[in-house]
């Protein structure tokens, strides 16, 4: 699944290529999509100026001069940038042509993907409405994050990777932040101090930060489109069960957590 930092990076591609652009036309080539039927999208959307491309949590805001395309990219889901020759692929869903010929194409393997447009503020739409602070963002700190964990028993790992507390912490990310602030996954979120909660969150802002010039240099070094985490990002515990651990030596372990896996060095995560 694409998480905070793939999606940052490509919004900031998307914004650069279609920004003050203005839609031709869409074109439809799978019309089976969660939320919202590209069909709407053709007729909403030719005649729109693109005014910016925005990233809120794992969803991508495309505002228009009259209203907003709210994307989120699902398990598998993609915009990508095409010329007006490339033929659309398997799991390509459908292209939105501006009128220089730029195409946006919507590409998603698993069919998770959503597509919404609202013409009120994105942000009070029921999508965006009740996401939890940005970890990038200045309302996202060691103060507000023990704040928000007093008399809660669920282990820190998947408060963190619940949308309604912080938004866009993906499993990848939560597993290293939590590696780095030598935290350990299991640990009860309501028992960390304060001082525990301003670690992660430095953690957690370094370890978003280092993926995002990873996977910006990945692109500007000629990856194409879509950049795999697990290629680009060398990582110190995900998916690194078994493997010594890069600090202590001691093999990395790996458990469930709800239906997602966790990885962690017992010895230095406490």
């Amino acid at each position: 699944m694409p998480e905070l930092p793939e999606v940052e990076t490509i919004r900031h591609r998307v914004e650069v290529a279609i920004a003050g652009k203005t839609v031709k036309s869409v074109e439809i080539y799978s019309p089976g999509l969660r939320r919202l039927s590209p069909r709407d999208l053709q007729e909403r959307l030719p005649g729109q100026r693109v005014i910016s491309v925005d990233r809120r949590g794992k969803y991508l805001l495309m505002r228009c001069s009259s209203g907003t395309v709210i994307f989120h990219l699902g398990i598998s889901g993609s915009l990508l940038l095409r010329s007006p020759v490339a033929p659309p692929r398997t799991n390509d869903h459908f292209d939105i042509l501006m009128e220089d010929e730029t195409i946006l194409r919507f590409h998603d393997t698993r069919h998770f993907g959503r597509v919404a447009w609202t013409q009120d503020d994105p942000m009070h739409h029921p999508l965006l409405a009740q996401l939890g602070p940005e970890p990038l963002g200045d309302g996202f700190d060691g103060h507000s994050l023990h704040r928000m964990t007093r008399g809660r028993s669920i282990a820190i790992k998947p408060f963190l990777m619940d949308s309604h507390n912080v938004s866009g912490i993906g499993n990848m990310y939560a597993s290293e932040a939590l590696f780095l602030a030598r935290i350990a996954p299991t640990r009860a979120s309501g028992r960390l101090t304060e001082a525990e909660c301003r670690v992660i969150v430095a953690s957690i802002r370094e370890t978003l930060q280092q993926a995002l010039t990873t996977e910006e240099q990945a692109l500007s070094a000629g990856a194409g489109d879509e950049v795999d985490p697990a290629v680009a990002v060398s990582f110190n515990v995900y998916g690194r069960s078994g493997q010594p651990c890069r600090r202590c030596g001691t093999s990395i372990k790996r458990i469930r957590q709800g239906e997602r896996s966790t990885f962690y060095c017992e010895v230095c995560q406490k």
